[in-house]
């Protein structure tokens, strides 16, 4: 998570969302790791620590992939504090303040061991190299389609296929949509500066979420039979919408608990291994609403919504549909991951 106006100030970047142009940062580290180690980052059990905020849904796709394909054997999972200060994302959250692995403080410190003087911004979902402790990769469109893909000799005894050859144009096209106008089309709305811009991105974010859900109606998924990046993709911004981009980013035409298809398909997402126990409301809302001081100054975090819903039946296995194909639901995630489930203590 990471935008064109942070650096080793994520204090001053935060601080200017709202007052300044958003825009996307493009992945400057776009190193791919790979079964045969074109890049000379060859996949390897072990090797690799994927750093994370539970509050990014960039990063939440990681954790999902990471879930459903059984990879956490082979690369460890390394999650910072919500809360940003000056220097970007910190690892407050473990013992010393510094990753047990990586043996940081900050991230910025994996960045800087890759490139001296990298002025752009420091990104999560991010994979680092344990030996020598440099950044792999930043690339969030990339990282999950090669979980999928390339790390296929290290994925657990019935782990689904998330990128299915056969169906990977019409994924494309569906997550294009949905990461133009759905995933960074609420940021767009969020971070606008002129009246005109937010409504051009609050257009375009309910324009798709209306398409999304037409198209849902009649199937259980995006694309095809079974669950695939196109929905991991698209679960990562509904499941934040109503508690942070519908009041927080102002995409307040209606909350997704108002749509009955896209609730139902948000909540049957969510109630599937893999998904909702990589879900952290905690650290979503308080990112939110405490690190953007741009838009919101006070730093006051709502106390709602009401999260129990999201337990509630969905009732979509009437339109079928085989959640992991001919594989399997993964198992319980590590003691160390667990997060408590909404609307539970």
């Amino acid at each position: 998570m990471s935008s064109s106006s942070e650096r080793d100030g994520a204090g001053q970047g935060n601080t200017a969302y709202g007052r300044k142009r958003f825009k996307r940062s493009r992945s400057h580290f776009a190193d791919r790791i790979t079964a045969a180690g074109e890049d000379g980052w060859p996949v390897e059990a072990g090797r690799y620590r994927l750093v994370v905020s539970r509050a990014c849904p960039w990063a939440n796709r990681t954790l999902i992939s990471r879930r459903l394909l059984g990879l956490e054997p082979a690369i460890s999972v390394g999650v910072t504090d919500p809360i940003q200060d000056d220097r970007s994302w910190r690892f407050t959250l473990d013992p010393g303040d510094r990753d047990p692995v990586l043996g940081i403080r900050f991230l910025s410190e994996a960045y800087d061991a890759r490139e001296t003087g990298y002025p752009g911004g420091v990104s999560v979902p991010a994979v680092v190299d344990v030996p020598s402790g440099r950044l792999v990769t930043n690339d969030f469109q990339q990282i999950t389609l090669d979980f999928a893909t390339e790390w296929t000799a290290l994925h657990r005894d019935g782990a689904p296929d998330l990128y299915p050859e056969a169906l990977r144009d019409e994924i494309d096209e569906v997550m294009e949509g949905v990461y133009r106008d759905v995933n960074n089309g609420v940021y767009r709305a969020g971070f606008a500066t002129a009246q005109d811009e937010y409504e051009d991105a609050y257009h375009d974010v309910f324009r798709r979420l209306d398409e999304l859900s037409a198209r849902l109606a009649g199937q259980r998924y995006l694309v095809g039979e079974t669950i695939t990046e196109a929905d991991i993709r698209l679960f990562t911004t509904l499941v934040r919408f109503d508690p942070v981009y519908q009041g927080h980013f102002k995409c307040n035409r209606n909350k997704l608990a108002d749509d009955p298809v896209l609730w139902a398909y948000a909540r049957d997402l969510y109630q599937t291994p893999g998904f909702g126990d990589t879900v952290d409301f905690d650290h979503i809302k308080r990112h939110y609403y405490e690190v953007h001081t741009g838009i919101n100054p006070t730093g006051i975090v709502p106390a709602g919504p009401d999260l129990s819903g999201w337990l509630a039946p969905h009732h979509r296995e009437q339109l079928g549909g085989r959640p992991f194909g001919d594989g399997t639901p993964p198992g319980p995630p590590p003691e160390a991951e667990r997060i408590p489930a909404a609307g539970q203590p």
